[in-house]
């Protein structure tokens, strides 16, 4: 079987990135996919975030419109805890720390640490409604993934950890990436299309004969 390296660029904060991880994971040892994850925020402040949606207020009853798009699309639409993310007793958190928080996570455990913790801060965001911008949060998933409390803390704090979110954009940007999920298996230059995974699989099987 040929082996396809794709490039996955997500947004903790990205409901639609909930429902593909997963998928993907499902089809990776499947396929015996290479899989490079890279950080893709699309507000990296409150500020941003007013830019965006008008104000934090307005940004959160929007982004939870979209949950309820994603729930309706989900393979695990329980999973979507709209209720408790709407009660919740701060701002909609914008994706820079929980990018910042994947990378720090690569450093220290490579590309499945990378994935491991994304997929982490994605059920604390989405089903457990916490803060995935409080580095207080950040730590304790990192801990609960496995990550040293102390090394993680400090990679987060580390600037070369920003330098890499920033490579990311900027490979973003030459790839004329604009929204998250983006997926692009490098040997063909396709996009997969986000959807259930016989449709994920039957484009991968497509990308297959094409490099066969």
């Amino acid at each position: 079987m040929t082996r396809l390296t794709l490039e996955f660029f997500h947004d903790a904060v990205c409901g639609w990135c909930f429902n593909l991880s997963p998928r993907l994971r499902a089809l990776a040892g499947e396929f015996d996919l290479d899989i490079h994850h890279r950080t893709f925020v699309l507000q990296d402040s409150p500020a941003q975030m007013v830019a965006a949606f008008g104000s934090l207020p307005r940004a959160r009853e929007t982004i939870l419109g979209h949950w309820a798009a994603c729930r309706a699309a989900s393979d695990d639409p329980g999973a979507f805890d709209i209720d408790g993310m709407r009660a919740a007793p701060f701002a909609y958190p914008h994706g820079l720390p929980a990018a910042l928080a994947c990378k720090a996570a690569e450093r220290l455990a490579g590309r499945e640490g990378h994935w491991r913790i994304f997929d982490a801060l994605q059920r604390a965001h989405i089903s457990q409604a916490r803060n995935i911008a409080d580095p207080e949060v950040l730590t304790a998933v990192a801990r609960d993934c496995g990550l040293a409390p102390r090394a993680f803390a400090q990679g987060l704090a580390d600037p070369a950890t920003r330098r890499a979110v920033e490579a990311d954009r900027a490979m973003a940007r030459r790839l004329q990436v604009t929204s998250v999920p983006t997926v692009i298996v490098r040997d063909t230059g396709a996009r997969l299309v986000n959807g259930p995974l016989e449709d994920l699989r039957a484009q991968l099987r497509a990308c297959q004969r094409l490099v066969a």
